[in-house]
């Protein structure tokens, strides 16, 4: 006959037992490591390594991969062909200690997003970096630039291309690229590469390394051509990305107005939009777009002043491919740059139109309470009544325009700095 231990004593084993599995959890934003290697030292070089925004795509919300003690998954690419090396180290494995628990299948799920071809071994990785001098940008040149650093005292040469899947070795390249979606953007899916109604941009950083020219991954953009009856096109920024050891140097700007440049040179496309935009890239479009109406003589300082107008929002189409949205917003930042902050009757007619653009949505909320009095019982009415209180109302309007006015100053900052 077998004896129950006593409760206390089946708790206090739980505990033990719970405490010493936690051990075997990680964070796997801290796991995984990620490299752009130029030279074999930086193989071994901490200072090189970044790691991941996202992880839940792989691992689940709370992005924690189980099983393991000082787990380390090593993703290391080459600079600019991104032939990839891909490892996983640790220091226990809960199996040895805990025979009758299973841990998370972590390379399996990286294994899922790399495409085959990667290699596992330091000296076949090297033998791959030997190769670098060899790869070359995809597709066609369309823009050259320099940025200056200021740490290095030296000038830095960066390249937009655009590309498609035509040109020979993409697809390769684009599949071990998009890995990258996964790691630093929350939403990221990948794309069906065989619609050639996608466009490819990417940014590459030209260096020099023992007298050779090469060339580095800095970032890209994918753009769907969407169609517009009757012989139309919308291009749709869908994903677009710069590598963390590139951003805040100003390629993004770069990037979107490479695009944008491009776009504009067809009859064909009818405006330029993105889908489902970060509040980043919002803010990134808004200083992009803001430097090419600035030269349009329809934004002129007399015109802002004189508030938004059709000519604005055709100027702003014909020769930028800008629908009318952008284009008042633009318009926006560009007035509350000529506005006199020390003339009071200035600021507070800008004040009054851009309130009058936010006051939109709680203006449709009006309407339909008027229709919910016909059909809404007392208290259902109520309810409605309490949401959309007046008061409550003008707060939010108010602090909705603070923050508009704190992005856009944000944008006229950069502009001056342009």
């Amino acid at each position: 006959m077998c004896r129950r231990l006593p409760r206390s004593i089946n708790i206090s084993s739980l505990n033990s037992m719970e405490k010493k599995l936690a051990e075997y959890k990680c964070d796997t934003n801290e796991a995984i490591c990620l490299k752009l290697v130029r030279y074999p030292e930086d193989i071994d070089d901490e200072s090189t390594t970044f790691h991941p925004e996202y992880s839940h795509q792989l691992y689940g919300d709370d992005e924690v991969a189980f099983g393991y003690k000082g787990l380390q998954i090593q993703l290391y690419y080459t600079a600019g062909n991104l032939s990839t090396l891909f490892r996983m180290t640790y220091s226990a494995k809960v199996k040895d200690s805990f025979d009758f628990v299973e841990p998370d299948d972590v390379e399996g799920k990286i294994r899922e997003i790399i495409p085959p071809g990667f290699c596992c071994g330091t000296d076949d990785f090297v033998s791959l970096l030997e190769k670098e001098a060899n790869f070359r940008p995809f597709g066609s040149l369309l823009h050259t630039y320099t940025v200056h650093n200021v740490e290095e005292g030296d000038d830095f040469t960066f390249q937009i291309y655009k590309a498609d899947m035509s040109c020979a070795g993409f697809r390769e390249y684009h599949e071990r690229l998009q890995t990258f979606l996964m790691f630093f953007i929350e939403t990221a899916s990948f794309i069906d590469v065989d619609d050639d109604r996608w466009d490819y941009f990417i940014v590459f950083e030209k260096y020099n390394k023992d007298g050779e020219t090469l060339f580095a991954t800095v970032g890209y953009m994918t753009v769907y051509n969407y169609y517009v009856y009757p012989d139309k096109t919308r291009p749709r920024v869908s994903q677009m990305l710069i590598l963390p050891t590139y951003q805040g140097e100003g390629h993004g700007a770069q990037l979107l107005e490479a695009v944008h440049r491009f776009y504009c040179t067809s009859p064909k496309v009818q405006d330029i939009t993105a889908e489902d935009p970060s509040e980043n890239y919002v803010k990134l479009r808004d200083f992009v777009l803001a430097k090419f109406c600035q030269g349009l003589p329809a934004f002129s300082t007399d015109k802002l002043l004189q508030g938004f107008s059709e000519d604005m929002a055709t100027e702003a189409r014909e020769n930028l491919k800008i629908n009318k949205k952008h284009a008042r917003r633009v318009y926006e930042i560009l007035r509350l740059r000529a506005t006199d902050m020390s003339d009071d009757e200035q600021v507070r007619e800008y004040r009054l139109e851009v309130k009058r653009r936010l006051f939109g949505p709680y203006k449709k909320n009006q309407r339909e309470l008027t229709k919910m009095r016909k059909y809404l019982r007392p208290e259902e009415l109520a309810s409605h009544v309490s949401q959309m209180d007046t008061q409550v109302q003008h707060e939010e309007l108010e602090r909705s325009y603070q923050q508009v006015l704190g992005d856009y100053r944000r944008v006229i900052e950069r502009l001056a700095q342009a």
